[in-house]
């Protein structure tokens, strides 16, 4: 069992609101500390005036921290900051225990839960990426020189020299298997374009509910737990709607405010799934004091892959807005909305109809009604359509079969080009 303390380093003024502010962010961090077993002795918030090079907190803070350490045998102290190097190490020094910062907290929490092999891979890329940003000039075991080459030795390397060499090498070579793991990703992708069902996705803060929810809408036994970060790796799995359309439902790794720069790439695998989506359904726990400054923190992100290309510029008209945890604020009529969203329960299950109309009538939205005339005897065209589209009409007549069929823009195009012989579009 390891003790830990929690402290968070807060800058900004006293007032009402970040006071709010920073209550929600500290127990972010004892969530975050938790969620790996940790046992949370203290937590505190302490204001800083000015951030200190050596210690980032003031002396009188370390002080004190120092005795808190002591009197409750704390063995480890979790700063939900970015500490540099030095201030880590200075840190460790004056508490005498082990401390560590917010990227390396996020980044065990990763290590622990990640179960594909993608995941595991960015995970130890992040992780050997922090680690050498670490490796500075104040631990005296790293100065010690191996020898040169040669009949005459020379100067040779440091140990540092030799570690950050060794960190370097294995990054680039797990860089190259990223590499083959996203080109068998693209390949399953365009797999799935071939046999195009549309893809909904579910993304959200974490510890919003995705996982409850796309259980609940898929039957599936997805890791779900009332912790953060409790599912890290997409998760896709086939649901039929109420109209009978096909869809797939995809489950990603949830937000969070000041992901550690190493981590970015590592939601590269999730984010890739919401660009493709035709859906994305933005999963929000409306019971959280913090809701609203959880949504801007996932559309910043979001924007964010607007701006670098990743996700096409007018993802907004894509979203659906999900209000989830209605349970916990005593009913769906309890919940205020902004028009367009969905007030639901994951739990109980109350609103998911309401969910599931939405995503068939937002895609019914996109798709365009053609009319078809098919020869009779083209029973492969026929049963193309009913798989793929939602067939409104059907006339039989003697010489050709007439049918009014709703179909997104890339399956019309695809429907065309293979059975451009014989199947005429009335349309045109």
């Amino acid at each position: 069992m390891t003790r830990a303390a929690v402290i968070l380093p807060w800058e900004r003024p006293d007032r009402q609101d970040e006071s709010r502010a920073a209550e929600a962010r500290l127990e972010e961090a004892v969530g975050l500390a938790a969620s790996i077993g940790l046992v949370i002795i203290c937590k505190a918030v302490l204001l800083l005036r000015a951030r200190r090079p050596a210690t980032l907190l003031g002396s009188g803070q370390v002080e004190s921290l120092h005795a808190t350490v002591r009197a409750d045998n704390i063995t480890v102290v979790i700063i939900d900051s970015r500490l540099t190097p030095v201030q880590q190490r200075n840190l460790e020094r004056a508490l005498g225990c082990k401390v560590i910062d917010r990227t390396a907290l996020i980044l065990d929490i990763f290590g622990e839960r990640a179960a594909t092999k993608e995941g595991s891979l960015q995970v130890e890329l992040a992780h050997l990426e922090y680690q050498r940003s670490r490796l500075v000039r104040t631990w005296t075991h790293l100065e010690r020189q191996r020898g040169g080459f040669g009949f005459l030795g020379g100067p040779g390397e440091t140990q540092i020299e030799a570690d950050r060499r060794m960190i370097g090498d294995r990054i680039v070579r797990l860089k190259r298997e990223l590499e083959q793991v996203r080109r068998t990703r693209g390949l399953h992708r365009q797999a799935r374009k071939r046999v195009p069902f549309p893809v909904v996705a579910l993304v959200g803060y974490t510890n919003a509910g995705k996982s409850t929810l796309f259980n609940a809408l898929t039957g599936a036994s997805v890791y779900a737990q009332d912790q953060l970060f409790a599912t890290l790796d997409p998760t896709m799995r086939g649901i039929r709607l109420p109209s009978g359309r096909q869809i797939i439902l995809s489950d990603t790794v949830g937000f969070i405010s000041d992901l550690p720069t190493e981590l970015i790439a590592a939601f590269r695998a999730t984010l890739e799934e919401v660009a493709e989506a035709d859906i994305i359904l933005h999963v929000r726990d409306a019971s959280h004091p913090e809701t609203a400054a959880q949504r801007a923190d996932v559309i910043e992100v979001l924007e964010g892959m607007a701006h670098s290309g990743t996700i096409e510029p007018d993802w907004q008209s894509r979203v659906i807005e999900v209000l989830n945890k209605a349970d916990l604020m005593g009913g769906r009529e309890a919940v205020g909305a902004r028009p367009g969203a969905i007030v639901i329960s994951a739990i109980t299950g109350d609103g998911l109809p309401d969910l599931l109309a939405a995503i068939d009538e937002r895609l019914t939205h996109a798709m365009e009604l053609v009319h078809y005339r098919v020869p009779p005897a083209d029973g492969a065209a026929m049963a193309w359509l009913y798989e793929h589209g939602e067939v409104i009409e059907r006339t039989d007549h003697e010489d050709a079969v007439d049918m009014r069929v709703r179909l997104s823009p890339a399956n019309r195009a695809r429907f065309e080009m293979q059975h451009a012989d014989g199947v005429t579009c009335l349309d045109s």
